[in-house]
């Protein structure tokens, strides 16, 4: 059986993966699947950092703007999804180029994944989450510690959104996520290219501070506030994301502002770290760091020279 060459592009927030993926896409004929976990929610845009359709460049992106902010959404359905439209992408005589920073996003496209799609159990999602609103944050992510610590380790107390999947997965198949990501077999139907984009911490730190302050001057607030005017509460998994839940806490009066604005830094930070973490677990993975690269152009021509190097030896 013949594979499907397919390229990966990840790292953490704010290293540059979508204006890198672009010009990567124009030199190999690639078309754009998202591995974002924020960016398949419509009108979601600013906080997610979403590109415009100026930004793309008329290259076509798939799998942004898929689901409305009160739907739900998880990896098995992100993987069905991703499957079909490399499918397509393939068959039209186009490489698909899978771009983002959501780890089990990509490690179901990588690995044939089991756990991940377990069915769904809205009941008792419903239920940790009225227990959460009653305990807090921390009773949640000490529960799931003592479950699936590996885990726990891995997502912030904020991330309520993945700490309630992890809860829901042991529920329903009584073993923890994490034996989903360390007991991985590779995707039979996809030849992976993986590049890695790396940059010096305090570096990446403070381009994420830039922009989560361009979010701001960009109209975050007013994007959050719109989204509560529709309906679209704090309850929400999609609320609960970067940018979102920060600004809530602003909204409803909890936080100043200024406070809002420095917890969202700070947290995005944590959060990159984190994806580096998850990353660098991963085999094969070519790693370019950014910040060596002056010019824009000389680092796209390295990262397909790499991409080329690695489908030469797969004979592709």
């Amino acid at each position: 059986m013949e594979k499907i060459p397919i390229i990966i592009i990840l790292g953490p927030t704010a290293v540059g993966k979508t204006d890198i993926a672009i010009e990567v896409s124009k030199k190999l004929n690639a078309e754009i699947i998202s591995a974002d976990s924020m960016q398949v929610y419509k009108y979601m845009d600013i906080g997610t950092a979403k590109p415009s359709e100026e930004e793309r460049q008329c290259i076509p992106h798939y799998l942004l703007d898929v689901v409305y902010p009160d739907e739900d959404f998880n990896v098995s359905l992100y993987k069905r999804l991703a499957d079909n439209k490399i499918k397509e992408v393939h068959s039209r005589g186009k490489l698909p180029l899978v771009v983002g920073g959501t780890g089990l996003y990509i490690n179901s496209i990588i690995y044939s994944m089991s756990f991940s799609e377990a069915k769904s159990d809205t009941e008792y999602r419903k239920q940790l989450m009225t227990l959460m609103e009653e305990r807090g944050k921390d009773w949640l992510h000490n529960k799931l510690s003592v479950v699936d610590p590996e885990s726990a380790n891995r997502l912030h107390p904020n991330d309520i959104r993945r700490i309630i999947r992890a809860l829901e997965v042991h529920h329903i198949t009584g073993k923890p996520i994490s034996d989903d990501i360390t007991g991985y077999v590779e995707n039979c139907y996809y030849s992976v290219t993986l590049i890695g984009l790396s940059m010096d911490r305090e570096t990446l730190y403070e381009r994420i501070d830039r922009r989560v302050d361009q979010m701001v001057s960009n109209g975050l607030l007013d994007e959050v506030s719109w989204l509560v005017e529709k309906g679209y509460g704090i309850h929400l998994n999609s609320m609960q994301g970067l940018g979102y839940k920060e600004i809530l806490q602003y909204l409803i009066g909890r936080r100043t502002l200024t406070e809002s604005i420095h917890i969202l830094k700070r947290d995005t930070r944590r959060f990159a770290k984190r994806q580096f973490t998850w990353f660098r677990r991963l085999p094969h993975v070519n790693w370019v760091d950014v910040g060596v690269f002056s010019d824009k152009n000389m680092l796209v021509e390295h990262i397909v020279n790499l991409i080329e190097k690695d489908r030469i030896r797969k004979g592709l």
